[in-house]
């Protein structure tokens, strides 16, 4: 099925009403840096969980969620799953610690944090390692998605189409900032999670798919089903389950998942009204983004399996798309245009489109904020006022787009973009939790960790591309023996994590520690507690100095991490019972809502408990 006029119709209305959306709520955006970046710090927690969902449904989602599920099963989407973990410990934890810093990006955290030069130059570093090049490859990967999504469904050049996409992104996003990037974010889910449910509806009561049990029984389709590998697949097992529920979570930084917060996740919850508004976005952001959105990306997945087996079908398919972009995520666009009626193809069109703008919106505006706020305002321009930080946000909003466009062209795979930020990040994740409860952690100590991750991924990178384009030989010598391929990506993985770790705790006891008043200072405000700043206290204490002058608080941490485990409890439960329903396993499922039930009345007793903690603080 190819857009007809009723399709391209629908599609035109959405970038009219999108449009319309970000003239409205952004006219006065323009004058406050403030508001530009943070919507005025009033923002409440529906609309900025929303907006987080919103921008994590970019998409290259679906189509990497394709990817995984086509090539190792559904279990494989634990190399994302996991990821629940550290964004519980973000809510329950650190999401009232960045509201209480008042900062205005996660960069400028680290003036207050720590001092010195290092504590300058790791600020402004980070800024534009983040802010620019990191932020580039995520966009990139969005903008790759959008390549494939117009070559098979749009009927028009790809180029055009992004360049056209591209320009519609950056006149809404830009004319009031975070402000029209939330409102419009909300009609952005709305069509998204809408057109995704359409799309599997349709495709799965397809006359080719013939329904739930047909699916499910297939032959290409029934050795997928696990929700948990095979643990005799032992290299399956490893890389797609083991290592990511118990390294990778807290291990990686990933984009809208970083270890105690970070990137626009940050920026939605310094963009709250209080505390209790940044924890109810971030809990909400969650529950949407693992508990709801999944299942429909998958059943598109599973029943792709059936109509295209392998590439050399996708390949004979659509003769005319570069064979280069012809891998396993293409699939998902290949079922909707094979499958959807005219008017509901057009809406689904336009679903993916918007996932692909807020996607890209939220990352520009984020990334402009660190360019502008923590390099031009910091270093260039300390007297800057709100207009031209404004101005210079919309410029570098441009600049970020077609540095991210020009990067697409280079890209394969939703996947390949995938691992490769998994490993750029790799050993960073520990420093980013433990920087709030340990004292000694210093500028240093993050800034080896970076140089450190970003060594060993390219050493590591070389051995990969070393053994892949020699010969058997060749391949034993470098990585040692054959057995060492199938657990490559595992020992790739650890290999990273281990060196990296390693690295910053020898550079931290290695280095002089941050200036006692800067520690003193960032006590004062955050008050984040614990054994790890005990020996600050201790010193403060002995000069005749409170840090904290209300007595008898209690140290709520334990009790976050009750919550923690609960709620991720509730969501995988909710998660999995929604799948074994699907699956036919009506025993299953209902056990799993049961937990479900059962988590949630506790996870309310305890949340109840952590908020009134927070009242005393």
């Amino acid at each position: 099925m190819s857009l007809q006029i009723v399709d391209y119709l629908i599609i035109l209305g959405f970038f009219v009403l999108l449009l319309s959306i970000g003239y409205f709520t952004g006219r006065k955006g323009g004058d406050d840096a403030t508001d530009y970046f943070l919507s005025g710090r009033k923002m409440p927690w529906w609309i900025l969980g929303i907006s987080m969902v919103a921008t994590t449904f970019a998409n290259d989602t679906p189509t990497l969620v394709t990817d995984m599920v086509r090539i190792d099963g559904v279990a494989s989407n634990w190399m994302w799953w996991s990821f629940l973990l550290t964004g519980m410990l973000t809510v329950f934890i650190y999401a009232k610690l960045w509201n209480r810093s008042k900062v205005m990006t996660d960069n400028e955290f680290y003036e207050m944090r720590y001092s010195g030069k290092a504590a300058t130059f790791l600020r402004g570093f980070r800024s534009i390692y983040l802010g620019f090049f990191y932020n580039v490859i995520v966009i990139a990967g969005s903008c790759l998605a959008f390549i494939k999504m117009s070559g098979i469904l749009l009927g028009v050049s790809p180029t055009t189409a992004l360049i056209v996409s591209s320009v519609i992104i950056l006149v809404y996003s830009t004319i009031g900032g975070l402000k029209s990037i939330l409102w419009a974010g909300l009609l952005e889910f709305t069509l998204s999670m809408g057109g995704a449910i359409v799309a599997a509806i349709y495709i799965v009561n397809s006359p080719e798919v013939s329904g739930l049990d047909n699916l499910l029984s297939h032959p290409n389709v029934s050795g997928k089903l696990d929700l948990i590998p095979s643990i005799d697949q032992p290299d399956i097992f490893l890389s797609v389950f083991l290592i990511p529920i118990t390294i990778q979570w807290w291990a990686a930084w990933y984009p809208g998942s970083e270890p105690g917060g970070g990137g626009f996740i940050v920026q939605r919850m310094l963009s709250a009204k209080n505390e209790k508004h940044a924890v109810g976005a971030t809990f909400f952001f969650n529950f949407m983004h693992y508990a709801v959105r999944p299942w429909p990306w998958i059943l598109v997945a599973l029943a792709s399996l059936i109509i295209f087996p392998d590439l050399k079908s996708m390949q004979n398919e659509f003769p005319g798309v570069d064979p280069y972009y012809v891998q396993n995520d293409i699939a998902y666009y290949a079922m909707l245009k094979r499958f959807l009626p005219v008017g509901i193809l057009g809406f689904v069109v336009a679903s993916l489109i918007s996932a692909y703008m807020s996607t890209v919106a939220s990352l520009l505006n984020w990334g402009s904020s660190c360019l502008v706020n923590d390099v031009y305002k910091r270093f260039i321009h300390p007297k800057a006022n709100g207009r031209r930080m404004v101005w210079v946000g919309r410029f570098s909003s441009g600049i970020l787009m077609l540095c991210s466009i020009l990067l697409a062209v280079v890209l394969q795979n939703a996947l390949q973009a995938f691992h490769y930020l998994l490993m750029i990040g790799a050993g960073t994740g520990l420093i980013y939790l433990l920087r709030w409860f340990w004292w000694r952690i210093n500028a240093l100590s993050e800034l080896s960790a970076m140089v450190a991750a970003a060594f060993f991924s390219i050493i590591f990178i070389v051995l990969e591309n070393v053994a892949q384009y020699n010969d058997d030989k060749s391949r034993i010598v470098v990585l040692g023996y054959e057995m060492a391929m199938a657990y490559w990506n595992v020992v790739k993985f650890t290999g990273i994590v281990f060196l990296t770790t390693v690295s910053w705790l020898i550079v931290t006891f290695a280095s002089k520690p941050t200036d006692e008043d800067t520690l003193r200072s960032f006590y004062s405000k955050i008050i984040p507690g614990g054994r790890g700043w005990k020996a600050v206290l201790d010193r403060a204490k002995a000069s005749g100095i409170e840090l904290v002058k209300q007595k008898n608080l209690k140290w709520d941490v334990p009790t976050g991490l009750v919550c923690m485990v609960l709620g991720c409890v509730i969501i995988y439960s909710v998660l999995f019972s929604v799948g074994n329903y699907l699956y036919g396993r009506n025993l299953l499922g209902t056990i799993f809502l049961a937990l479900f039930l059962v988590s949630t009345i506790f996870f309310i007793r305890f949340w109840s408990r952590l908020t009134s903690l927070d009242d005393t603080n």
